[in-house]
C-alpha cells in the first residue's frame, strides 16, 4: 500500500510530465476568486478527478481544476477550489495538493479564502491579509509518523504567514488603491455556522475572520519550508446582538464581486516575487 509521500511523489511526476518547467508559486484560490482564470496564462488544465490521487472538490463554489501557467514570467500552479475537513475529508487529504506543491518545487504559497468577519470594524466586501490563525478545527495534518523529508517533527508556528508577503501585499493594496486590512483568522472545522455565543467567544479570543479551510494547508506549507501569504474577502459581518442569518449564494455574490480586487492584489504581490 502507498504512503503518502509516494503518492505524492507519484502525482508530482505525472504533472511534471505535462508541464516546461516547475512552479515556484502555488496558488491555492476559494470561494469567489476561483472562478477567475484572467489573471494566468494558462498552459495545461487539469479537472481534479482526473490527476492521479487527488481529492475531488465536492463544494459547490470550488470548481475543481489545476491550472499551470506564466504571471509577469513566473510559473504558477493555481488551484480552482479546495478541500475541507466537513467534507469527509482527513487532515492528510485536506493538504495534500500542499505535499505535490512541495515536490514540484513551490518555495510561496497565496490562499484565499471567503471569511466571516468578526471585527465590527470590517464591512462585506473588505479584503483582510492574515497575519496569525487560530486552529480550532480539532485537527492537524501532521498528526501521526513524521515524514523526516517533508520536514521536521516540531514545526515552529511563530512566524505561520511570512512578513515579507504581509508587507508586499500592504504594498499592493496602496498601488492599487484598495484600503486592506490585517487581522488573525480562526479556523473551524464546519459546516455549520456560528452560533451567536461562538461569536463572542471567537471575538474575545481575539479572531477577526473565521472560516472553515487555510490553518491545515498553512500547516503544512510551514512544515514544507514553504512561505506563506493569506487574504480573505469577508463575505458578512457575524454581529451576535444583531444577527443576520447568512446564505451560501449571499456569500457567494459578495466573494464574486470582490474577486477583481483580489486579483489585482494577487497580480501585484507576484510581480514583486
Amino acid at each position: 500500500m502507498k504512503n503518502d509521500k509516494d503518492k505524492a511523489v507519484e502525482t508530482a511526476r505525472f504533472l511534471k510530465s505535462y508541464i516546461k518547467k516547475s512552479p515556484k508559486i502555488g496558488l491555492m484560490a476559494g470561494t469567489g476568486l476561483g472562478a477567475s482564470t484572467e489573471f494566468l496564462d494558462i498552459s495545461v488544465s487539469f479537472e481534479y478527478e482526473d490527476i492521479p490521487h487527488f481529492p475531488t472538490s465536492t463544494v459547490e463554489s470550488h470548481y475543481g481544476r489545476l491550472l499551470f501557467g506564466d504571471m509577469f514570467g513566473e510559473q504558477i500552479m493555481a488551484m480552482q477550489g479546495r478541500f475541507h475537513l466537513y467534507e469527509g475529508y482527513s487532515p492528510l487529504e485536506v493538504t495534500f495538493p500542499i505535499r505535490v506543491m512541495q515536490e514540484l518545487g513551490v518555495k510561496v504559497l497565496i490562499l484565499s479564502n471567503a471569511a466571516g468577519g468578526l471585527n465590527p470594524k470590517f464591512t462585506a466586501g473588505d479584503i483582510m491579509i492574515i497575519v496569525d490563525h487560530i486552529n480550532l478545527t480539532g485537527s492537524n495534518p501532521l498528526i501521526g509518523p513524521n515524514e523526516e523529508s517533508w520536514g521536521i517533527r516540531f514545526p515552529d508556528m511563530i512566524q505561520a504567514y511570512d512578513q515579507e508577503l504581509v508587507e508586499f501585499a500592504e504594498t499592493a493594496g496602496r498601488d492599487e488603491g484598495i484600503q486592506l486590512h490585517k487581522g488573525i483568522y480562526v479556523g473551524l472545522k464546519g459546516p455549520s455556522l456560528e452560533t451567536r455565543a461562538e461569536v463572542r467567544f471567537l471575538r474575545t479570543i481575539g479572531a477577526d475572520a473565521v472560516g472553515f479551510s487555510t490553518v491545515q494547508e498553512v500547516i503544512a506549507a510551514v512544515h514544507a519550508g514553504i512561505k506563506v501569504l493569506g487574504l480573505s474577502t469577508i463575505t458578512n459581518i457575524n454581529d451576535p446582538d444583531n444577527p443576520t442569518p447568512t446564505t451560501v449564494e449571499e456569500v457567494i455574490a459578495v466573494a464574486d464581486k470582490a474577486a477583481p480586487r483580489l486579483e489585482a492584489i494577487i497580480k501585484n504581490v507576484v510581480d514583486r516575487i
